[in-house]
């Protein structure tokens, strides 16, 4: 198992997210925060004190690419999350470790130690 790292959960479905947390504080990490929209994310990125993020393409219609953004340029790792339904992600965030919905527990802590890499 992987060192826990905080990491702030950006996800615009409560059940999602729950569920989301939930597997993370099983695999031994903590929830920094959670964020259900851009503005709270981009807010999240801007003061900073988590390891890790793991970003929701789509939240409330809403992409949250400026907040892919914002980890990019302060060197904060991230994972892009997605329904599969989505176009593919700016060419800048191409190589973003991707964790495809539904999540399962067993496909994210290998995706959070390719991040954390």
């Amino acid at each position: 198992m992987s060192n826990g790292r905080d990491i702030l959960v950006v996800e615009d479905e409560p059940l999602i997210a729950m569920m989301l947390e939930d597997f993370l504080e099983t695999l031994g990490h903590r929830i920094f925060a959670s964020c259900d929209t851009v503005e709270q994310a981009l807010e999240q990125a801007q003061a900073g004190g988590f390891d890790l993020a793991i970003l929701d393409v789509n939240l409330k219609g809403e992409l949250v690419w400026p907040v892919a953004e914002a980890l990019r340029q302060r060197n904060v790792p991230f994972i892009i999350a997605s329904g599969g339904h989505v176009e593919p992600p700016p060419a800048a965030f191409a190589n973003a470790p991707l964790l495809e919905k539904p999540y399962t527990i067993d496909r994210i802590a290998p995706v959070i130690d390719e991040a954390s890499a």
